[in-house]
């Protein structure tokens, strides 16, 4: 799944660390996430949306099938 959370991330100022403290789960999710290794539970995706204050589509969009 693509995704735009190091975009929205660094617009924030926040390393890693501070969102995986911000949504409660380990920095090591956050970069498995951005780095596009490990998609997050429907719960996680909402509760980043939330926190960035926008669309789980704005966050994340799965990939284009060839």
């Amino acid at each position: 799944m693509k995704n735009a959370l190091p975009d929205y991330r660094e617009d924030g100022d926040l390393s890693q660390a501070d969102l995986a403290d911000a949504v409660g789960v380990s920095r090591q999710t956050i970069n498995a996430i951005e780095r596009e290794r490990y998609d997050p539970s429907l719960a996680l995706a909402f509760d980043l949306a939330d926190f960035f204050d926008c669309r789980i589509e704005d966050l994340f969009s799965p990939e284009e099938s060839t």
